[in-house]
């Protein structure tokens, strides 16, 4: 499901080692999301992976994204990731 946010913050690209991915690397960044609304609305530090990861967006744009959140346990604690799976840009 796509829902609707302001970009608060997102961080440099960075590369990390990956399996999966050509060349053994992928390009990753995080990106703070905060639901459209009043000023205490929730955020979301999400990670872009790949093409969308070297794509810029201001603080302030409004985008469109989809979210998908994933758990994992790791020595005995739970982490939750949340991955950007789609995002586009509504204003220019």
């Amino acid at each position: 499901m796509r829902n609707f946010f302001r970009v608060t913050a997102q961080g440099e690209p960075f590369f990390v080692q990956s399996q999966k991915a050509e060349g053994g690397q992928v390009s990753m960044c995080h990106i703070v999301l905060q639901e459209l609304g009043g000023k205490y609305e929730n955020s979301y530090v999400a990670t872009m992976f790949g093409e969308q990861a070297r794509v810029r967006f201001p603080a302030g744009e409004l985008v469109a994204a989809v979210l998908r959140f994933t758990t994992r346990e790791y020595n005995g604690q739970m982490y939750q990731d949340v991955t950007v799976n789609e995002i586009v840009r509504l204003n220019k």
